[in-house]
């Protein structure tokens, strides 16, 4: 695992917890009344099922969780995650992770903001692309607030869902990437039931996930198959020679990567130019409305302003932000 992917992971804990490491400077945080107190030897093992899980950590990669005390309400724990020593934090129930801060040398990468960008065209139909890493902690997020925007608007917008030129969280990204590309080639109209489903617990639901959007799997597997021999995908993932910085190339979508900037993951384009929305649906909503020449009457949808959680699952975060997967 490379280190930048370490990066990445302790970024999307930083951000995800800002809120609760405030109130562990202060030894305001308390358990709420009526839960258990799960006790260290428990907290061990939810830190790192959490690490693996939720924030993408590969299961090949050794998480060791020592130490873990009882500290303004919480559990402390100083983990360890190939060779460098963090600490890291749980809340005596097991409800809430996070880190009082982590000085890794470097900051998150971050969309640009909204004066930075050009103003969105409109037009009769909106061209909406949203660019990922399929397990990008924040690419999921933003995933999570799009599906029920493409839900209500429908054929009303041309959407695809693309992929970053590189990968950050190893060999099962690439794959994964693929996976879902073949079934935005094949069988388009099945991608957001394939994706409401695999956002829910990553990996291990592949075939599941397939199963219940009624993809076809044996066509899927082979397109991916095929597709991994004409863009070369793993043959690049075994030669280090073309990797992007640290990070092994995927090439499916360079030529749009390159033509609208890409640099990370999430990135939305809309008709033809990088746009700033929070991750929630009401605003992507509101965003992707913003450039009809007449907004339809779907833009009137009541959509969620809750913030998807970073990561797999189904949770919600405090806030959102405009944190992403980026070299």
């Amino acid at each position: 695992m490379k280190k930048g992917i370490i990066i990445g992971v302790l970024a999307m804990v930083i951000v995800a917890g800002i809120a609760s490491a405030v109130a562990v400077r202060t030894g305001y945080f308390r358990v709420t009344p009526g839960k258990s107190v799960i006790g260290a030897e428990a907290a061990k093992t939810k830190i790192a099922e959490t690490l693996h899980g939720q924030f993408g950590v590969p299961e090949s990669v050794d998480v060791e969780v020592k130490d873990v005390v009882e500290s303004a309400g919480l559990y402390q724990a100083s983990v360890t995650i190939q060779g460098k020593e963090y600490p890291m934090y749980l809340s005596l129930d097991g409800a809430k992770f996070f880190p009082n801060g982590v000085d890794t040398g470097l900051k998150p990468a971050v969309s640009k903001t909204q004066d930075q960008e050009q103003e969105i065209p409109k037009s009769d139909k909106p061209d909406v692309r949203l660019f990922v890493m399929s397990y990008c902690p924040y690419g999921t997020q933003i995933e999570k607030g799009i599906l029920p925007v493409l839900s209500a608007l429908g054929d009303k917008i041309g959407f695809t869902l693309e992929f970053v030129s590189y990968a950050m969280h190893d060999k099962k990204e690439l794959d994964e990437n693929l996976r879902q590309y073949c079934i935005r080639r094949d069988e388009p109209a099945k991608l957001p039931a394939y994706l409401s489903c695999f956002l829910k617990k990553g990996q291990g639901t592949e075939a599941t996930c397939l199963k219940a959007a009624g993809v076809d799997a044996a066509k899927n597997a082979a397109c991916a198959k095929a597709a991994d021999t004409e863009f070369s995908v793993s043959k690049d993932y075994q030669d280090k020679s073309t990797y992007q910085g640290q990070f092994p190339t995927f090439g499916i979508d360079k030529d749009d990567n390159e033509k609208f900037g890409v640099e990370g993951s999430p990135t939305l384009v809309i008709n033809g130019v990088t746009a700033s929305s929070s991750r929630d649906s009401a605003s992507l909503l509101k965003t992707i409305c913003s450039a009809f020449d007449e907004a339809p009457d779907a833009c009137a949808t009541a959509l969620s302003s809750d913030t998807p959680a970073p990561g797999f699952g189904e949770g919600t975060a405090a806030a959102s932000s405009d944190a992403n997967c980026g070299s």
